[in-house]
């Protein structure tokens, strides 16, 4: 299992969400972070998924 933390942020850089999670693989942790981010309505919000050693795996700007 691997760390990983979703955050999003603001048009003027404020971060909205911080959350941290565990996933089997980085394909899960894009899929968990697309769900998740589905369900507090910041899809079109910029975001990203990173893991434990700072590699993108979900990206929005």
């Amino acid at each position: 299992m691997g760390k990983y933390t979703l955050t999003v942020f603001s048009k003027n850089g404020e971060a909205l969400l911080d959350e941290s999670f565990e996933a089997e693989n980085e394909k899960v942790a894009k899929e968990y972070g697309e769900k998740r981010l589905q369900e507090l309505n910041y899809t079109e919000s910029t975001h990203r998924c990173t893991n434990s050693s700072g590699k993108l795996v979900l990206f929005h700007r």
